[in-house]
């Protein structure tokens, strides 16, 4: 059995950091569990982030169809970083990502797609983000009906827009947004795993000081980077390319 996850930042694990600076994230967290239930699992992970979905659909998906042995399982989360450009075309990203059900499914390949969490309530124009990425949700999980693969629904979950659960760029889910959103595809799988929750002293602070600290050193330089046309991924590679072992 093995497992394969692509997609951007969310499947790539930021936010959630080894002691060694590495992402962890909830796809580890999940190849853990399977391996831990089955030690007969091999895992990889091919996510980058700042990849837009059309990159994701055809060179990670690519990639993830060639590997030898072939995998069992992929999952695939994808569109975020689209959805934050003007011009974002969410019928055109319906259509990647059901292009990638259908190439999964004539390969035998089970594919299990996952909604993103919902950033938008800490988030500048986060109205709009929500918006666009509701619409994406409720197309995609149109379509993974009609397909009938595997959809974890993040962005729906009230719960997991909590400030607690996301880190200090308000962008990326941390530790503890990434086993909550683990704790959603295990018991997906049929794994059984219990759900986690964060109590009620996580809390953010939303202060002139913060926020002028906020938008110095996370938005700033976004903003930076679109404008050199430029991206967080750039230069970077997948952290677990061939199939390995993980705990």
């Amino acid at each position: 059995m093995r497992y394969v996850a692509i997609g951007d930042s969310f499947s790539e694990g930021m936010g959630d950091e080894r002691a060694d600076g590495t992402p962890r994230g909830w796809a580890d967290l999940v190849a853990a569990a399977l391996i831990a239930d089955d030690p007969s699992w091999q895992y990889a992970n091919l996510a980058i982030r700042g990849r837009l979905l059309e990159p994701i659909v055809t060179t990670q998906l690519d990639a993830a169809l060639a590997m030898s042995p072939p995998p069992t399982l992929v999952s695939l989360n994808g569109g975020g970083n689209d959805m934050m450009r003007r011009n974002a075309d969410l019928a055109h990203l319906v259509r990647l990502i059901e292009g990638a059900v259908e190439r999964c499914t004539a390969a035998g390949v089970r594919i299990m797609v996952l909604s993103g969490a919902d950033p938008s309530d800490h988030l500048p124009l986060g109205r709009v983000l929500r918006r666009r990425a509701a619409q994406l949700t409720e197309a995609v999980r149109d379509l993974t009906e009609r397909h009938g693969v595997l959809f974890v629904d993040c962005f729906g979950d009230a719960e997991l827009r909590r400030a607690g659960y996301w880190s200090a760029d308000r962008l990326h889910l941390n530790a503890a947004g990434h086993r909550r959103v683990a704790g959603f595809v295990l018991a997906a799988l049929g794994v059984a795993d219990a759900e986690h929750r964060i109590d009620d002293s996580h809390a953010g602070s939303h202060g002139l000081i913060v926020q002028a600290r906020y938008y110095r050193q996370h938005v700033l330089p976004w903003v930076l980077r679109r404008a050199r046309g430029r991206s967080s991924g750039d230069g970077r590679t997948a952290k677990y390319p061939a199939w390995t072992s993980v705990t």
